[in-house]
């Protein structure tokens, strides 16, 4: 199983993550009171749901060691879409509009429970 999460990883596909690995990696821009719903990694890059906001951490170089977070607060996401995958689809789609900002597109693997990213979005949003 973690052969093929690694693959799916390669392909560019998300893959959840555990909330305590990722947790020591953004626990310096965390406020009172945030904590962590969700995780996901695609290749080096997260995608951290927080109740507070969404962080996507963009991991550079070679080494990975250079990251850009960028935060967006719940209240900037204009709207979402979740496309689950098909029949013969290896992946799901979600999109997520930002206010005066660009659309982000996500691809998660067939098995990462979208389902929960969407309620999270939903809960935050709606």
């Amino acid at each position: 199983m973690k052969h093929m999460t690694n693959i799916h990883g390669i392909l560019g596909n998300a893959s959840e993550k555990d909330i305590n690995e990722v947790k020591s990696e953004v626990d310096g821009i965390l406020i009172e009171a945030e904590v962590i719903e969700h995780a996901y990694k695609l290749i080096r890059d997260l995608l951290i749901f927080t109740n507070k906001r969404l962080i996507l951490v963009d991991k550079q170089g070679i080494t990975g060691k250079k990251a850009e977070f960028l935060s967006i607060p719940y209240a900037s996401i204009s709207y979402f879409s979740i496309e689950s995958a098909g029949h013969f689809d290896l992946d799901s789609d979600m999109k997520i509009g930002v206010r005066s900002g660009p659309t982000i597109i996500k691809k998660f693997r067939r098995d990462s429970q979208i389902e929960n990213v969407q309620k999270t979005l939903a809960r935050y949003i709606l």
